[in-house]
């Protein structure tokens, strides 16, 4: 992306789509094309919502259903909303380009009905990507005034939010 990443440790290394891979410490599991992985002790689904080589992701944690979206560059089939199923928390990647654009990353969204929305991949500094910021899809959601926070944690499926759909902005770590 143009951005020089501080040091990377991981068990898990998922890649969305072709591209420069980072250096990672550890002995991680790269995942990078579609198919089912365990890996120490988390299911891992991953597959192609675009119906390209873009992989997304569903991992299940200590039962809590995380959706990756990877890329994803348009509205999801109803084949795709089937498979991903139930969501607590979902990783989006919005600010246009590459990407989806704010209004549909905002249909995205209402599609699956996560508990937790985390926009990811836009442009939050100076990049080759051909991505904007994230400021379309929080004026979209009506969340333009959502203020980024460091961190983001939970301390179990009981503690996300019930009946309504929360946020979260994180900071940018480049």
């Amino acid at each position: 992306m143009g951005e020089t990443l501080p040091p990377l440790k991981a068990d898990i290394v998922t890649l969305c789509g072709e591209g420069e891979i980072a250096e990672v410490a550890g002995d991680p599991r790269v995942l990078d094309w579609p198919g089912e992985f365990e890996v120490k002790g988390i299911s891992i689904e991953s597959f192609h919502p675009n119906g390209d080589e873009t992989n997304a992701f569903l991992f299940l944690v200590e039962g809590i259903r995380i959706c990756h979206l990877g890329y994803l560059s348009h509205e999801i089939s109803d084949e795709v909303l089937d498979r991903i199923g139930d969501v607590d928390i979902l990783l989006i990647p919005v600010g246009g380009g590459l990407v989806l654009d704010g209004k549909t990353a905002q249909k995205v969204v209402e599609s699956i009905e996560p508990r937790v929305v985390i926009p990811m991949v836009y442009g939050a500094t100076k990049t080759r990507l051909q991505i904007g910021g994230a400021e379309e899809f929080l004026k979209a959601v009506g969340k333009s005034e959502l203020v980024p926070v460091e961190k983001y944690s939970i301390s179990g499926r009981a503690s996300l939010p019930e009946g309504t759909m929360e946020f979260v902005l994180l900071e940018p770590k480049l």
